[in-house]
């Protein structure tokens, strides 16, 4: 290792290491969206040629196979999911990721989003940013627990470099990624967001991500905007469980062509219909964000109707019809996440909400300012499908400048983050693990528990006997043993009980007595099995339900594995809870 990094204490090459992190993270947020851009502007250019409007039907599909080649051929592993995979690698993985996730997120993301998929960059670049993060760490020889915050400098890098949001970037650490965290880990998380942002603002300006013109702020409209964080909960619980339902349904195509074809025909049906869900979506929310009428882009439905309901009732139907759009990429091949339609999602529901609100009362009430709400929806339909309402509300600030909007924004997101949470306990990104039992959270105790793994607490220098050996022979093993309790197996190895030697102390020293006991006279049934890949927070069960110090260990046939011991669990489980504490 070099001189300097012996010279460093471990704390202090973490803060090193999280400005590097921040610039690696901010310059691959730069080249994420310049890559879109242009691939956006490419797209653009030859969807606007005479006679070729056709194709943009037909690129997002273009887009998905490309990336679904890449990964199937090139990469060869999962990418989906980016923020999920990040949660999984910190409880399962030790915060390890591969080294291609440095950039294969970069590059199948930016062909899937620039050619049209309707998904968004900012999971893959937290993917990117937490690759980043884990790989510094490794390669420098970091412990688990400065690895973790490396990694989460990685996320809000990453995060802070997108949308120039650095606040933003931290708290999405805090409550999406880090499951405990203390005041020790702010710097270096700071530190990362800083310096991603200064690249990002150096490389593409100084404009905010959304530009946009708001209304000031009036407090006669706050039963509105409550009205506003009921209807984002709502959109927020369709959100999360139809994506989830769609995502189970499309895996069941099990040819991964076959379902590209379905995904890419229903996908440029559905843009065909319904134009605004071309891409991101941000051009659109863009538009309502400065209080311009939104273009249509020639949408066979536009001339359907003149009605003054028109335009609520068609974003209603985007609204609903984005989750499926998004499904539709991410199943064909495509790779983005959900973080992007969720602002989109949010934003449409806030148009509807005020415009609706604005023709209900009629022209001669005062108008609802609909970029405000197109605003504050964004925020409140974040906080109640990603269940991080700190996120939502200072990401929404940063992004669009708009903190004349600070109570409304507080408002909705509280409330809609807490509605949901009366639905759907987890969030979109975390339902999928806690249903595996491999999620972890705040809570230290719990956390601890999901990081240990049964199969590396098992005992295994057991003694073993035969359940016909005699007790002449299960004197032998307790001769050879240092342990109390010998495994009886069958002929297929198969555990059958246990031997204590308590229970053979008052006939082991009566050799008369060698051949005409057996094991089987002394054995005794295990109260309760462990699974070889058994969660630890069940195994704990078992024991507080049977009140055993050991349990036998085997797979699934009943094959005998070894034993795991409270002591064994009490004493990695305070191993581990020094790893996961911050000083």
């Amino acid at each position: 290792m070099i001189n300097w990094r012996k010279r460093l204490s471990e704390n202090d090459l973490l803060l090193v290491l999280s400005l590097v992190v921040g610039i690696a993270c901010g310059l691959a947020s730069v080249l994420l969206k310049i890559g879109i851009e242009q691939m956006q502007e490419g797209a653009a250019m030859l969807t606007g040629k005479p006679g070729m409007g056709i194709l943009k039907l037909v690129l997002p599909g273009v887009g998905m196979f490309l990336s679904l080649l890449f990964v199937r051929y090139v990469i060869k592993d999962n990418i989906g999911h980016g923020v999920t995979k990040v949660l999984v690698a910190v409880s399962k993985n030790e915060s390890r990721i591969k080294p291609h996730n440095t950039w294969s997120s970069l590059v199948s993301s930016c062909v899937t989003i620039g050619l049209g998929g309707s998904v968004g960059a900012e999971a893959p670049i937290v993917y990117t940013g937490a690759a980043i993060g884990s790989n510094v760490a490794r390669i420098m020889g970091l412990s688990y627990k400065n690895m973790t915050i490396l990694v989460g400098c990685g996320a809000a890098g990453a995060v802070a470099g997108i949308f120039k949001a650095p606040l933003a970037g931290v708290l999405f650490t805090l409550e999406i990624l880090l499951f405990n965290i203390s005041m020790s880990s702010i710097l270096p998380l700071l530190l990362s967001t800083i310096s991603a942002t200064v690249v990002s603002y150096f490389c593409l300006g100084d404009a905010t991500s959304f530009e946009c013109t708001l209304e000031p702020f009036i407090m006669r409209n706050i039963p509105f905007y409550v009205v506003l964080a009921v209807i984002c909960a709502l959109t927020s619980i369709y959100f999360t469980r139809t994506t989830l339902w769609l995502e189970s349904k499309m895996r069941k195509i099990g040819n991964v062509y076959v379902r590209w074809i379905f995904a890419a025909v229903c996908l440029g049906l559905l843009i065909y219909l319904f134009p605004p869900l071309f891409g991101e979506g941000y051009g659109v929310l863009g538009q309502l964000l400065n209080g311009h009428e939104p273009v249509l882009d020639g949408s066979p439905l536009a001339d359907v109707s003149s009605s003054v309901w028109f335009l609520p009732v068609f974003f209603v139907l985007v609204l609903i019809m984005k989750v499926f759009s998004m499904s539709f990429t991410n199943a064909g091949g495509g790779v983005g996440g959900t973080f992007g339609p969720t602002l989109f999602v949010g934003g449409i529901a806030g148009f509807i909400v005020a415009r609706s609100l604005n023709i209900f009362l009629g022209p001669d009430s005062a108008l609802i300012p609909e970029q405000n709400f197109v605003l504050v929806g964004m925020a409140a339909t974040m906080a109640g499908v990603m269940q991080a309402p700190m996120t939502a509300i200072f990401l929404i600030a940063e992004i669009s400048g708009g903190y004349d909007l600070l109570i409304p924004l507080i408002l909705t997101a509280t409330v809609s983050y807490g509605l949901t949470r009366m639905f759907e306990k987890y969030s979109i990104y975390t339902k999928r693990i806690a249903q595996k039992g491999e999620l972890l959270t705040h809570d230290s105790d719990q956390a601890v528990l999901t990081l240990l793994k049964t199969s590396d607490l098992i005992e295994s220098d057991f003694k073993t006997v035969r359940i016909d050996d005699t007790l002449g022979q299960l004197v032998e093993a307790v001769a050879g043993s240092s342990r109390n309790i010998f495994p009886v197996l069958d002929s297929m190895n198969r555990f059958q009980g246990y031997v204590s030697l308590e229970d053979i102390r008052k006939d082991m020293f009566h050799r008369s007595r060698y051949n005409t006991l057996h094991v089987f006279n002394f054995m005794k049934s295990a109260p309760a099995y462990v699974m070889v890949d058994e969660k630890m927070d069940s195994v704990m069960l078992k024991f507080e339900k049977t009140e055993a110090w050991s349990l036998p260990v085997v797979d699934a046939d009943r094959t005998y594995i070894g034993f795991v011991s409270k002591s064994k669990i009490f004493s990695a489980y305070r191993n581990q809870l020094k790893e996961v504490s911050h000083d």
